[in-house]
């Protein structure tokens, strides 16, 4: 009798260790898949770096039943995306995402492009559940390095100050809202830190005099730039995107606007203006902004 009691015991206990042996096992694979985990961020520079490498797999990070697009040269869908990919000059396009940042739902970034010609470009993505289901963007022909010798994507990269993103946030929608689109222009210096403002428009050199240099240049020639609506204000630590709409040289136009922010204060500026496309030339009836509450 001791000796079946014994071993039934050791067989429990047998059984116990490979149960638990097992019970790690998968454990240690379940860590291992969650670390393997495809982030949104690097699901958007996916399918972004697709339109040059061809790949596959990204395109299935889109939802192939609802995917929204702003872009209003092209259709909505998979299919509407299809016939851009279809479209490509020989040697296909090219796609370098210089700056990439995550807010919640969205991803934002910041793209150098030879797509029908050299395009600076930011993109916004939209998921849901992992899946993109909608894609705004502003398209520019690359410029010449502006007065400072800044071009439209080089400075700075590094994400930091991830605690104060709501903070910097709202610094630049109160910047957005008070000079740019109500200009009351006396106030504008509480935004930065004295002349330090590295800028990377193609027209505008550094600092508050570089843009008031601008400014008097554009009033001379009789262009207005007008901000009249801001649509979205999205960030990540010290990077903040603004995307607005308004008017540049009496044409309807849409800006999106991406700032560095340090101690409190903007220190770093790249944009990019559209001019958008008259209604009945668009391909998709979703319009330019339109994003979700």
């Amino acid at each position: 009798m001791k000796k079946v009691i014994f071993t039934l015991t050791l067989i429990t206990v047998l059984v116990s260790c490979k149960f638990e042996k097992e019970t790690e096992k998968t454990n240690q694979i379940n860590k291992i898949e969650k670390t393997m985990e495809v982030s949104n961020k690097e699901k958007a520079i996916a399918v972004l770096e697709s339109l040059e490498t061809g790949a596959k797999e990204p395109i299935t990070y889109i939802n192939p039943e609802k995917y929204i697009q702003h872009n209003l040269a092209v259709g909505d869908g998979l299919q509407g995306f299809g016939e851009v990919i279809k479209h490509a000059p020989e040697g296909g396009f090219k796609a370098k995402v210089i700056r990439a940042y995550q807010d919640g739902d969205y991803v934002f970034t910041h793209t150098l492009y030879d797509f029908f010609g050299p395009k600076v470009g930011f993109d916004v993505f939209r998921f849901e559940e992992g899946k993109i289901v909608e894609h705004w963007d502003n398209l520019l022909e690359v410029q010449p390095p502006n007065p400072s010798g800044r071009t439209q994507i080089d400075g700075a990269t590094k994400i930091k100050d991830l605690d104060k993103t709501d903070a910097n946030k709202q610094l630049v929608a109160d910047f957005v809202e008070t000079i740019l689109v109500k200009g009351e222009m006396d106030k504008v210096t509480k935004y930065f830190e004295g002349d330090n403002y590295m800028q990377h428009n193609p027209a505008i050199g550094d600092g508050l005099s570089g843009l008031g240099n601008a400014l008097e240049a554009m009033a001379k020639q009789g262009v207005s730039m007008v901000y009249s609506t801001t649509h979205k204000v999205l960030g990540e630590g010290n990077f903040v995107l603004a995307i607005s709409e308004g008017t540049f040289a009496g044409q309807p136009t849409s800006f999106y606007d991406l700032f560095r922010v340090e101690n409190g204060k903007i220190a770093e500026h790249w944009d990019v203006m559209e001019t958008i496309a008259a209604k009945e030339t668009w391909k998709n009836e979703n319009g330019k902004f339109n994003f979700p509450n």
